[in-house]
């Protein structure tokens, strides 16, 4: 297994630098479902360069349509990312203040099911829900305060 550790810094200009345009080396899932997990994908992938080759329960893109759900999907990167023991990066959720720049945020605007994968981009000290500013796809966005969301529930994951 090779591990590697989370690149923050790398992650975090990758999201600044792609959040409002597309990366040509990756489709662009706007219009038929949200770009917003893929995007989160290549943040963590920016970080962290190591793929999960597992078919079903990996994390890895090889073009549109051979990918793993947890690659595009909010609830399948979740799962991923807070059960993964091998290669790939590995989550865990934290509080609001566990989170820093290069996490992810998990939003849901209906009871149920989360719906969006902003990355953090900026946050203060300590991390408070005023002070996050996220970047994401599918409503393209850079330095946005999570705050001007509305949702129903939010979760945070902190990339180990």
């Amino acid at each position: 297994m090779k591990t590697v550790n989370y690149d923050r810094e790398k992650a975090v200009k990758y999201a600044q630098r792609w959040a409002m345009d597309r990366n040509p080396c990756y489709y662009d899932f706007e219009h038929i479902g949200g770009d917003c997990t893929n995007f989160a994908s290549q943040v963590l992938f920016a970080g962290y360069p190591v793929m999960n080759y597992e078919a079903e329960f990996g994390w890895y893109y090889i073009d549109a349509n051979d990918r793993t759900p947890s690659w595009t999907g909010v609830e399948f990167l979740h799962k991923f990312l807070v059960n993964n023991k091998r290669e790939g990066p590995a989550g865990i959720e934290t509080g609001v203040d566990g989170i820093k720049p290069g996490d992810i945020i998990q939003l849901s605007f209906s009871e149920g099911r989360f719906h969006h994968s902003p990355v953090v981009v900026k946050c203060g000290h300590p991390p408070k829900l005023d002070n996050i500013l996220i970047a994401a796809h599918s409503y393209d966005r850079t330095d946005y305060p999570v705050t001007n969301y509305s949702w129903k529930d939010i979760r945070f994951i902190h990339i180990k």
